[in-house]
């Protein structure tokens, strides 16, 4: 294992550093204030070749490595993260499974707009009684001739407000549970497909969450990805790599949070001197450099595993479990550092410490990823 980034991983970290710094930054503030996302951002994006990072370039995307996947949504989550989990959906949670579990017609047709920019997916799972028990959902689809009719609701969907299209995910038989679930590709202008309102949340404001609905909305047969009941497959497989990604905003959210708390140290003076020179600040900068670094690197170690090919379960859900619980002490202490200015919106370290919250949550909670890895742990 080669823990040095390679000379090429290097150049794009510096490059997508220099873009967010640039382009995304100046705007981060306000669309997390307004809550109204931003496309001109994201096309941004894409044309850095960042809504497909490791997607092939024969469908596409730019053709890189999941370290270089995740020093994208590193850099961009350090100063953004609105744009870092819009990016890493439209990568890890569409794209990805496209790209797996497509035929090479969709990956024609479908992928490659995605993983150019063009369209932007999000990833429809979850739904009022069915989170962490995906096995639960009801949303259903029944096949009537060369199409399916989907009935139901979503809930949380990420990029749900300005999504051009949906990987679906519903159940064509209850009694079967998870065997009886299956995936669909579809297009948000499709009849019956509506979206709810926008919900402003804690942090990352402009990610589009909402609520979707699904009146008997007829989808193409050719939309299905992969078999009758490999819905739940696709799903677990996915959530796999999207936790990677999780993972790897964690770590941008942290680092964006300690260098603000790094800088003010050295300039906030008191009883005649730098709170940086006192040892308790000293301590809290030791712990939270040491976190990021065993959190970025746990993050990469689940990277690397994916580019295996083999299972890379537990090493996610590893990566995904303390990155997101080390972004909170972090920018727990940036906030601490800050004292009385860093509880106020003068300062970026608020929505840092806003913003980490939610990566306990999405895409598996802490205590799923802990299951998952005791099941590991136990074989």
């Amino acid at each position: 294992m080669h823990i040095e980034l390679n000379e090429e991983q290097k150049l794009l970290r510096e490059e997508v550093r220099r873009f967010a710094e640039e382009v995304v930054k100046p705007k981060a503030k306000e669309i997390d204030e307004t809550g109204i996302f931003d496309r001109e951002t994201y096309n941004a994006c894409a044309e850095m070749g960042l809504t497909g990072v490791a997607i092939g370039e024969e469908h596409g995307g730019a053709g890189m490595d999941m370290v270089s996947y995740c020093l994208v949504i590193e850099e961009l989550s350090r100063v953004c993260a609105t744009t870092g989990v819009v990016v890493s959906v439209n990568n890890s949670l569409v794209c990805d499974p496209l790209q797996t579990f497509g035929s090479e017609e969709q990956k024609r047709e479908l992928l490659a707009p995605l993983a150019q920019g063009e369209k932007l997916g999000c990833f429809a799972l979850t739904e009022p009684g069915a989170g962490s028990d995906p096995s639960a959902i009801r949303t259903t689809a029944r096949r009537e001739g060369d199409e399916y009719v989907l009935d139901g609701n979503k809930v949380f969907i990420t990029n749900g407000t300005h999504a051009d299209e949906a990987l679906v995910f519903a159940t064509m038989d209850l009694s079967k549970k998870h065997k009886g679930i299956s995936c669909f590709l579809v297009a948000a202008d499709t009849p019956g497909y509506s979206h709810g309102t926008h919900e402003y949340k804690l942090g990352v404001n402009a990610s589009g969450t909402t609520e979707l609905a699904f009146q008997e909305m007829r989808v193409p047969v050719s939309r299905r990805i992969g078999q009758e009941g490999d819905g739940f497959k696709i799903a677990m497989a996915t959530l796999d790599g999207g936790r990677i990604g999780i993972a790897a905003q964690s770590v941008g959210i942290a680092q964006g949070a300690f260098e603000e708390a790094l800088a003010y140290s050295k300039e906030r003076e008191q009883f005649g001197r730098p709170i940086s020179s006192f040892q308790a600040i000293q301590h809290y900068l030791a712990d939270m450099s040491t976190e990021l670094d065993a959190a970025r690197l746990l993050t990469w170690k689940a990277a690397w595993a994916k580019e295996s090919k083999k299972r890379y379960s537990l090493e996610a859900a590893q990566a995904k479990l303390f990155a997101s619980e080390m972004a909170q002490r972090v920018t727990n202490k940036a906030l601490q550092i800050h004292g009385g200015y860093g509880y106020t919106r003068e300062y970026n370290v608020e929505r840092y410490f806003r913003d980490a919250r939610i990566c306990e949550i999405y895409e598996g909670t802490s205590e799923i990823q802990k299951l998952v890895i005791a099941d590991w742990v136990l074989k």
